[in-house]
């Protein structure tokens, strides 16, 4: 197989990253030829390369040390800095472009300069200064990706207190299940969002949370729509000082909380996850501007919500002097290529957007290159799943040829990617281009050996500085160690089947603890999802492989079918030869089972595991929290179909 997309000499050249390395070969003469020799270099010595990120980015004075010691979990970086994610952002204020471009689904467009956004910022602060909010203190939003959220987290932020937000396609009781255990001291909510033409009332569950967080002392209302309540603080009477010129931020350790994300909670009450101020800036610079080479010419699309890790990575644009776009609506909204209108609308340069967008792109017949003036966009991100080759060569032909597309893949224990793209790798399809520096990746087996060629575990085998700092409630780390560290002790177990390839490329299967393992031959569910999901007649597909008390292994796959499409036995016999035919035919299931729909996470996530629990004869109320997934009266179906 061929790359898709190779970087020319000048890409090489031009790179951040590539800037980065002669850095790195002034200060130790190590000699990096490539990015994997850079890559290889970062893992092995972790200090120095963390040290020279810091000095890259000019951060300020650092300690002498870096890293003290490198167990997992426990590691402890720059011990005695003391700093602000708050302070990067400040320190890129310009008036020659704007911070963020706000979109909304009705086509209206606002800028927002960088002297709104820091006077707004100071603004907000002093106001929740006046509330006594403080260092540690928790402030909730429960909001749209509009701009005021980004404010609010930067307010936040600035003063070493803790942010964290739900959007808005949350229920209450969604909410309230993260944000509560929070016990949050203010919530700052909109009165509603848009999506698919249709203005979403929320003031009815903003009451609802507000009379289920206890510890509430005032609730800021951002009203778009005309909304009101009894009793709240009004955004609007904000007042912006635009000629500030100092952020005044709380200085804190590098592992002062700055922001709580939830795991996906397909068991209890999802996991509050903590990151520091010093690992989120580290990484996310790494990230946004060694792997993803945006800097201060750049306008940052990342089609997310506050809910998503995405928004968060998002938001680093910002860390770097990016433009960012801040879009309340559906990415299909009126037609299914508005993403592609938008990016053109507002002269995106990184676009970023999740593999079923670009397959129901494919399936509508678009044809983004001709029907926009996709001219700016130099990258196309893409995360959520794996991208299947077919849909990245979609993008190349219909997107653009001369476009990298960066597929990247990480999650909300990290709020990064273990592995993406760079500007001096090349692109193959249906692969992820690399390990991101620093990020000590391998494969093993089950029994902790490294494995090439073949499946194996996703496993990191040393520290990240954005590795949690702890999971919220979990005062013993019990919670944390055996979400990550149970299986191979000291070494990070991530939850993903992934192939090492012999170009050192990566290919992720799926979710290893949903993985396939008919007659001792383990199978990643993406790789079915990517055969059947390009067949006109299914809209989605689920499978799942359910251990039977006989002995024997059932392996159903669930189809919604497109409106108008009838399960055929045809239909079937056409489905079991693409899987056999593009997968192989051990990946064929046992039965097709037509579907009303398939359950997922809040995040988006196929629930393959609770469903695998139903099967497998647990109650839908124990494997699954009812409030963390997106259709709860599908799991009476599932757990209907057991009899079969």
């Amino acid at each position: 197989m061929e790359p898709q997309w190779t970087p020319t000499d000048l890409d090489i050249i031009e790179a951040d990253v590539t800037s980065f390395a002669r850095f790195v070969e002034k200060r130790t003469g190590e000699s990096l030829p490539d990015y994997q020799a850079l890559w290889r270099w970062s893992v092995d010595d972790l200090a120095g390369f963390w040290g020279a990120v810091w000095d890259y980015f000019y951060l300020g004075e650092r300690p002498d040390q870096v890293l003290a010691g490198t167990e997992m979990p426990g590691a402890q970086w720059f011990p005695g800095a003391r700093l602000n994610y708050v302070d990067q952002v400040a320190r890129q204020a310009r008036t020659d472009r704007p911070a963020i471009v706000a979109v909304d689904e009705d086509g209206t467009i606002a800028e927002l300069s960088w002297a709104e956004l820091l006077g707004s910022t100071v603004a907000f602060a002093k106001r929740l200064r006046e509330l006594g909010v403080g260092p540690g203190d928790r402030v909730a939003g429960y909001l749209p990706n509009i701009p005021q959220a980004v404010i609010a987290f930067l307010a936040t932020a600035s003063l070493g207190a803790i942010w964290s937000a739900c959007g808005q396609d949350y229920s209450a009781q969604a909410a309230l299940d993260r944000l509560g255990q929070l016990e949050p001291t203010v919530l700052v909510a909109a009165d509603g969002y848009r999506f698919g033409g249709k203005v979403h009332d929320k003031t009815a569950d903003i009451e609802a949370l507000r009379a289920g967080l206890p510890t509430l002392r005032a609730t800021v209302l951002v009203s778009r729509f005309g909304g009101t309540l009894p009793e709240v603080s009004s955004w609007d009477d904000l007042r912006p000082d635009l000629d500030v010129t100092d952020i005044d931020s709380a200085q804190v350790d590098f592992d002062h909380p700055l922001w709580v994300l939830y795991s996906s909670g397909t068991t209890g009450k999802p996991k509050g996850i903590v990151h520091g101020h010093g690992g989120v800036l580290l990484e996310h610079l790494k990230a946004v501007a060694l792997q993803s080479d945006i800097g201060p010419s750049d306008t940052f699309f990342w089609y997310t919500s506050p809910s998503w890790m995405m928004w968060n990575f998002q938001i680093a644009g910002l860390l770097v002097g990016a433009t960012v776009v801040c879009y309340d609506g559906s990415p299909s909204a009126p037609a299914t290529d508005a993403l592609w209108s938008i990016a053109a609308r507002v002269g995106a340069t990184v676009v970023g957007t999740s593999p079923g967008y670009v397959l129901a792109c494919a399936k509508a017949g678009s044809v983004p290159r001709a029907d926009h003036d996709l001219s700016a966009v130099r990258l196309v991100g893409i995360t959520g799943s794996a991208l299947p080759p077919s849909s990245s060569l979609w993008l190349r032909d219909n997107v653009g040829e001369h476009i990298p597309v960066a597929s990247i893949s990480g999650g909300t224990d990290v709020v990064s990617a273990f592995i993406g793209g760079v500007r001096t790798v090349p692109v193959w399809p249906g692969e992820l281009s690399a390990p991101y520096l620093g990020v000590a990746l391998d494969a093993w087996d089950e029994q902790g050996n490294p494995v090439r060629g073949e499946v194996g575990e996703l496993v990191i085998t040393k520290p990240m500085p954005s590795m949690p700092v702890r999971f919220w409630n979990d005062p013993d780390g019990s919670r944390y160690h055996d979400a990550y560290f149970d299986m191979f002790p000291g070494v990070w177990r991530h939850g993903d089947w992934i192939t090492l390839t012999e170009h050192g490329s990566i290919i992720v299967h799926g979710r290893s603890d949903s993985t396939l393992n008919r007659h001792g031959i383990r199978m990643g569910s993406a790789d079915i999802y990517q055969a059947v999901e390009r067949l006109p007649e299914i809209a989605e597909a689920l499978v799942i492989g359910a251990e039977q008390p006989d002995g024997g292994y059932w392996m159903p796959l669930f189809v919604v079918l497109s409106p108008g499409a009838e399960l055929t036995e045809e239909l079937k016999t056409r489905i079991n030869a693409t899987i056999r035919t593009e997968v192989s035919p051990r990946h064929v299931p046992d039965e097709i089972i037509e579907a009303p729909g398939i359950p997922h996470t809040r995040t988006g996530k196929k629930l393959e595991v609770p469903i695998k629990k139903i099967f497998q004869g647990a109650e839908a109320s124990k494997v699954v929290a009812p409030t963390a997934v997106d259709a709860p009266e599908l799991l009476e179906w599932y757990s209907a179909q057991r009899s079969r």
